[in-house]
């Protein structure tokens, strides 16, 4: 039994209920490790867990993905020891902490050439870019498709990777600055939908055919255009509320508009079909990575006692790419 320094919520509400408290970190259990923590990811999900959006038993810590080093490793692991580096981007929940204990089949060895900062900024956002180009709805060359959020930490990663795929990219945001990153990240157009109707410029851009595929992290505020968006048979591939979730909806609103599809995927899922799935994933993410076709940009930096206040610039829609927490 050891003690670490990790951010912990009494309750769920707002920022504020968050805490750097000492807590007792147990060795690791079989088929566990224990990671010792030099970056940490910080996610919209994040914020979920906070706010109860996604209950969780309370006292509870934060955060889904960090990179680090094995500090211990438990009964039955074989194929990592202690000093190897890894990363890890499917939980458990407690990640905003110096250290943690996580299971071995979803630490990811990090190869030669990636940073740790970049290696906690790449997981869960990387790891879900891959599930929804990859698995989801396989993106092919030719297709056009349309990212919301395409500044944002999921966006920059996505867009880059379709772009390097063959697709044609639309992406939205909100201002010039960040149409201006999506452009720089592989949006071939970009829409900023506090000034134009989405739906209709995608119309536009497509002569009339409207799009296969729509991948909203926004929810509420961009589900009716996302629809409107899809071209008959068309998928809407909701994976996120940044806005609020997508609640009472009329089933019969998918016929009237094109006998759409519309699926709400989890990574867990994805990494559940076997038990290599997580790594597979990892290797294909760290591979266009170190290819240079996709660029893991961390713009934000905070210390973990500054937890809050990333949560606060996240939700405000003040930041780009990806932010860490240095424990």
């Amino acid at each position: 039994m050891t003690t670490v320094k990790a951010i912990r919520i009494e309750k769920t509400g707002g920022p504020e209920t968050m805490s750097l408290k000492e807590v007792e970190l147990g060795h690791p259990k079989p088929g566990e490790v224990t990671v010792r923590a030099k970056a940490i990811g910080v996610n919209f999900i994040d914020t979920y867990h906070r706010s109860g959006l996604y209950p969780v038993a309370l006292p509870s810590g934060l955060g889904m993905e960090a990179a680090g080093v094995v500090d211990a490793v438990g009964d039955g692991v074989t194929h990592l020891k202690k000093g190897d580096r890894v990363a890890y981007g499917s939980g458990p929940i407690g990640a905003y902490a110096a250290a943690h204990n996580v299971s071995a089949s979803s630490a990811a060895k990090i190869p030669d050439g990636i940073s740790d900062e970049e290696a906690a900024s790449m997981m869960l956002k990387g790891l879900t870019a891959q599930f929804l180009l990859r698995q989801t709805f396989k993106v092919e060359k030719g297709q056009t498709i349309l990212w919301h959020a395409a500044a944002g930490g999921v966006g920059l990663i996505a867009c880059q990777w379709a772009k390097h795929l063959g697709a044609t990219v639309i992406g939205t945001t909100s201002s010039d600055e960040k149409a201006a990153l999506a452009r720089a990240h592989g949006c071939d157009h970009v829409i900023d939908y506090t000034k134009e109707d989405v739906a209709t410029r995608v119309k536009e851009i497509t002569g009339g055919k409207k799009v296969p595929v729509v991948y909203d992290g926004v929810g509420k505020a961009t589900f009716m255009g996302s629809l409107d968006s899809l071209a008959p048979l068309g998928l809407l591939v909701s994976f996120g509320n940044a806005s609020g979730p997508v609640t009472d909806v009329n089933l019969g609103i998918f016929a009237q508009k094109g006998s759409l599809f519309v699926t709400r995927p989890t990574m867990f899922h994805y990494i559940a079909k076997s038990p290599t799935a997580f790594q597979e994933m990892a290797d294909d993410l760290f591979s266009v990575v170190k290819s240079g076709a996709v660029k893991i940009e961390v713009n934000q930096r905070y210390s973990l006692a500054e937890a809050a206040r990333a949560h606060l610039d996240l939700e405000g829609r003040k930041t780009t790419g990806a932010s860490v927490l240095i424990p």
